[in-house]
């Protein structure tokens, strides 16, 4: 009985940690979220990472450090950092990069998943170059076509 009380204690305890583990990373993906929107109609300027102009990279630097985490300036370095996952996989706060312009396989641009609905319903946010910082939906031909990678950082 005394062994069998004690494992149901370790028991409670550990998944208490996992939950509350659980909780703080969920806690920093809605705040890295909830930064990137403060920028929203912010226009877009290439190399810029203020409210007066930034561009898709400075976009996310500016979000994540608002939970402390410092992440390369530039699109063609921050694909390099996270795990890869497939875009069905894909959860809030994970980063999704492009590739526009002439070549297919060179990397221009990046987004964060800012919400999911459901596999068709899939939102992201990024600087646009024509529109500035925008909440977009992900599943239109014009960003599907174009998608990379989709890496989890957290």
């Amino acid at each position: 009985m005394r062994k069998y009380l004690l494992f149901s204690l370790s028991l409670i305890l550990f998944s208490s940690c996992i939950s509350q583990k659980k909780l703080l990373k969920q806690n920093k993906i809605s705040k890295v979220i909830g930064e990137a929107r403060t920028y929203i109609g912010t226009p877009y300027k290439w190399g810029g990472n203020d409210k007066k102009g930034i561009d898709c990279s400075g976009l996310l630097v500016k979000s994540f450090e608002s939970v402390g985490m410092k992440i390369p300036r530039t699109t063609a370095e921050q694909i390099d950092i996270g795990k890869r996952v497939s875009l069905r996989k894909s959860r809030e706060g994970d980063l999704i990069f492009f590739a526009f312009g002439k070549s297919r396989r060179k990397v221009t641009h990046v987004g964060m998943v800012s919400n999911i609905k459901n596999e068709k319903n899939i939102n992201f946010i990024h600087a646009s170059s024509s529109r500035g910082v925008i909440e977009t939906q992900l599943i239109k031909d014009y960003y599907i076509k174009r998608i990379r990678q989709v890496k989890r950082i957290f």
